[in-house]
């Protein structure tokens, strides 16, 4: 297992640079001037400056070098002086936004723990939710739960984000008056009252990426459970005379979660992407609103960082998945 580790981390880093060569061709193609929301009445030699400052005119090979540097080299090293009380990236170029001419990763970097609040604590809830339905329909098949249950998930997994949450404003926001509308980024949690009103404003944006989570997973739960308790190695362990509850939670629920963590892993980068919509829909000052707010502003640094970001959860994740397979499964080895 950590042989087959070490040699998915190596052979991730080519595919990362490979994905990153692309997303920097890709977003050289798209038109615009980083320079055209400059003031006239700024002096020509000045333009000029902020145009080299931020790495314009430039060969593409020098950039995309540049860029690597920048995010592999330096900002590595930012956050080992921002850690230790270091100097080590003191005065060097770092990735530089187009939009608001600051730090790309100092951008990021406070906009992630709303990110995380909403959309880490949305999929969470989406799995805790999801996995019992999964578990139980697939056990009661057929019954009204389970066709219940298929009718709403169904229903959750094709009404997209950009209907549920304004569906959602309207109805407990405007007509109820129960949950506040716009997500408050500024708040901070320093009493019970101040908790709840952000226990409150977390409500909708939660449900409504949760609904896509629950509605995907319990549907690959039910499919994978039922694939298991058919199996000769179910029938075999009742003959032995084990508890139903030891059969179910034990023996199938361990061999059909195998599928459903490719699932869950390769999910956390797509909620992530998801969540864009759902960010913009109840202002929820993010990483999904930052990365709109970019493509409009044509922010190709911002945008790549971004979208490079993504790229690596999805390769982080794939890995984990990989391994937990062998947890899951001790028939399974990497040799």
């Amino acid at each position: 297992m950590l042989t087959f580790t070490i040699r998915r981390l190596i052979l991730s880093i080519p595919t990362l640079l490979f994905i990153s060569l692309v997303i920097f061709l890709l977003l050289q193609l798209a038109p615009g001037d980083p320079m055209a929301q400059v003031p006239l009445t700024v002096p020509p030699e000045v333009k000029q400056k902020m145009r080299e400052a931020l790495g314009l005119g430039q060969p593409l090979h020098v950039q995309y070098y540049k860029w690597m540097v920048q995010f592999f080299w330096i900002e590595p090293q930012v956050l080992f002086d921002h850690w230790f009380g270091t100097t080590f990236a003191e005065g060097k170029q770092r990735v530089i936004s187009w939009q608001t001419r600051s730090p790309v990763m100092d951008i990021v970097v406070q906009r992630m723990p709303q990110t995380l609040w909403v959309v880490g604590l949305s999929y969470i809830v989406g799995i805790l939710i999801a996995l019992p339905i999964g578990i139980y329909s697939a056990y009661r098949q057929y019954s009204v739960f389970d066709q219940t249950g298929t009718f709403i998930t169904m229903i959750g997994f094709s009404i997209p984000p950009f209907f549920t949450g304004p569906l959602l404003i309207v109805l407990f926001s405007v007509q109820l008056g129960w949950l506040p509308s716009i997500y408050d980024t500024t708040l901070v949690v320093t009493d019970w009252a101040t908790f709840k009103l952000q226990f409150f404003q977390m409500i909708m944006p939660v449900m409504v990426l949760a609904l896509q989570t629950t509605a995907q997973l319990s549907r690959y739960m039910r499919s994978s459970m039922l694939d298991n308790l058919g199996q000769d190695y179910v029938r075999t362990a009742r003959a032995k005379g084990l508890r139903e509850g030891v059969v179910v939670m034990v023996h199938v629920l361990r061999n059909s979660m195998i599928p459903v963590i490719t699932v869950i892993a390769l999910g956390v980068p797509a909620i992530f992407g998801g969540a864009i919509i759902t960010e913009n829909v109840f202002k929820v000052n993010g990483i999904g609103q930052l990365l709109l707010t970019a493509l409009f502003a044509n922010d190709i640094p911002m945008v790549m960082t971004l979208t490079f970001i993504f790229a690596i959860l999805i390769v982080l994740f794939n890995l984990i998945a990989d391994v937990l397979y062998g947890v899951l499964d001790p028939r399974i080895r990497y040799d």
